[in-house]
């Protein structure tokens, strides 16, 4: 992807371009340069890469709607956890606390992965959900602590 970015930022000679293994964003002011920045970049990845942009991930879209990025969702003032982010969170955590229950996994394991969780949800405006989050495994961890007396 190196070729991309140099493309990107030498050719092209985008100011605000950013790019995470395959995901990338390119932020100008002008729609219309955006939209003909798309056709030299899949002429350049096509031609080029052999490559081809998604057709479905793909968005023109003004910075007032947010920049959806790397499960994040960058707002003009905030930064937001993408929904889908959320509930993957939630969903792998449940799973977590059922292997704990099972003794499946150990306790330490398990706070490293929700630690490693927080250490995702920091990074944004979370903190509503985040407190909802440290509740719900204190509650599941102080209930599995009481079955076990």
């Amino acid at each position: 992807m190196n070729e991309l970015d140099q493309f990107i930022k030498q050719t092209l000679r985008e100011k605000y371009y950013i790019r995470y293994t395959d995901d990338f964003v390119i932020v100008h002011h002008d729609r219309n340069h955006l939209i003909e920045l798309k056709y030299k970049l899949e002429q350049f990845l096509s031609e080029v890469l052999k490559l081809q942009l998604h057709p479905d991930k793909v968005e023109i879209r003004k910075y007032s709607q947010g920049i959806d990025f790397l499960g994040y969702v960058a707002m003009p003032n905030a930064r937001e956890l993408r929904t889908r982010t959320k509930r993957r969170i939630v969903r792998k955590l449940d799973g977590k606390l059922r292997a704990l229950k099972n003794e499946s996994i150990s306790e330490e394991s398990f706070l490293q992965t929700f630690a490693s969780y927080l250490g995702v949800i920091k990074h944004a405006n979370t903190h509503r959900f985040e407190e909802r989050l440290k509740h719900k495994i204190w509650e599941s961890i102080k209930n599995l602590e009481d079955k076990t007396r």
